[in-house]
Formats: C-alpha cells, sequence, structure tokens
C-alpha cells in the first residue's frame, strides 16, 4: 500500500492543502477558495457558470463560494445584461499573487531533494499519466 501511486499522491495532496491553508490564512482565505480566485484572476470578466463548469464544482457549492469571495471582498461582481462577470477586487489582487505563488513555493520545498533534471522528468511523467487518464474518461 505505501508504494504505491495512489498513497503517494494523497499524501502530497495532504500536505499542499495544509501548506496552502497555512499560507491563505493569513490573507483571510482558505483552500477551498483558492481555485475559484485564481481562475477569475486568469479569466477576468467570467461568468459564475464559466467559473462552476471550468473548475467542476457542484452548481450550489460553486455559487456559495463566489458569494463568500464577494462578500469577502475579494471578487468584484457585476451584471451585464441577464448575467454576471466576475473580477478581482483589489483584494482579490493581492490574494490572487499570494495564491498563484504559493504553488511555487511549495514546489521549490517539496522538490528540495530533486535535481533541476529528475524535476522535469518528475513533471513530463506525471504529464504522461495524467494524458492516459484524460484518454480513458
Amino acid at each position: 500500500m505505501f508504494q504505491t501511486f495512489a498513497f503517494y499522491s494523497t499524501a502530497f495532496y495532504r500536505e499542499f492543502s495544509a501548506y496552502t491553508a497555512r499560507v491563505l490564512q493569513s490573507i483571510g482565505l482558505n483552500y477551498g477558495a483558492l481555485f475559484p480566485l485564481i481562475y477569475v484572476g486568469k479569466h477576468p470578466g467570467c461568468t459564475p457558470s464559466q467559473l462552476v463548469h471550468a473548475l467542476g464544482l457542484d452548481w450550489g457549492y460553486g455559487q456559495r463560494s463566489i458569494q463568500k469571495l464577494v462578500d469577502d471582498g475579494f471578487i468584484c461582481r457585476t451584471k451585464e445584461g441577464r448575467s454576471y462577470r466576475l473580477e478581482l477586487c483589489e483584494k482579490g489582487r493581492h490574494a490572487f499573487e499570494v495564491s498563484h505563488q504559493v504553488f511555487f513555493d511549495w514546489d521549490q520545498q517539496a522538490l528540495a531533494p530533486l535535481t533541476q533534471e529528475e524535476r522535469g522528468q518528475l513533471c513530463q511523467l506525471l504529464e504522461k499519466v495524467r494524458k492516459g487518464q484524460i484518454q480513458q474518461e
């Protein structure tokens, strides 16, 4: 069990989410807000429907996440015709930078024992596995 891809991927997920939660807590966010915030930062003017679909979220959960980010001042929601558009507010732009950087900082720490070449090989192999999973779906 402990020498399986499933074990390692689960362990890395737990470690990454714990690390990210600690970093995000300092700016008033939780781990659940990470991906919606990054999505809006990379797709300014997106609709809530686009965000929910792109992240594969349940509609209700997605709407609650968006509302929380709006209420907390991270995302600005404006009405445009019959739909809403999402943008980062000032507070959200700072949070986006912190949230985006957390991926690079964690990688740097987690992959510290590897050389640059080994890191490249690892990412190539993981990408190959991921592409194989997508093709099976």
